[in-house]
């Protein structure tokens, strides 16, 4: 299966600064949401970024209207790290991030080698959820797909009880 998620390099990065009122905290909660199942990076207080791609700026441009409808400040912002090292060590902080959730993933498939579907339908959804915030492609992508792929072929190939 070819992965339809557009990858992005370290070179750019798409920055949003954002200030969202205290009350009520329901918007402000529902931002904070929303960053973190982006999978930015907290680069200060209300600043954020991810690796620039037309995707992820169109991600945080979203963002940023919810931030003004909660009668908040948003500007969004396509910058380029000076030295680049740090925007290396940005892409590597990110990428270890999600290298990290994978492993984790891939450590409650491996502990369970004969899951009931519903958990493979499980497993698969947090798959795709680390995906989506996977904007660097980190290592451990392709191992989690492997043992969930073995698992779906052990599950057609069992004999019928």
């Amino acid at each position: 299966m070819v992965s339809s998620i557009p990858v992005a390099t370290d070179e750019k990065w798409v920055l949003l600064s954002h200030r969202v009122p205290r009350e009520p905290s329901t918007p402000r909660i529902a931002i904070w949401r929303k960053l973190k199942d982006l999978g930015v990076a907290q680069l200060g207080d209300g600043l954020v970024a991810l690796p620039h791609s037309a995707e992820t700026q169109e991600q945080l441009e979203w963002v940023a209207a919810q931030v003004h409808e909660a009668d908040g400040t948003a500007i969004v912002w396509i910058a380029e790290s000076s030295p680049r090292r740090d925007g290396r060590r940005l892409g590597d902080q990110l990428r270890a991030e999600r290298t990290a959730e994978y492993l984790e993933l891939d450590s409650e498939i491996v502990a369970n080698p004969f899951p009931d579907r519903r958990t493979i339908a499980r497993w698969r959804r947090t798959l795709r959820k680390i995906e989506q915030r996977d904007h660097l492609r980190a290592d451990g992508r392709d191992i989690v797909r492997l043992h969930l792929d073995e698992l779906a072929f052990a599950d057609t190939t069992a004999p019928a009880q």
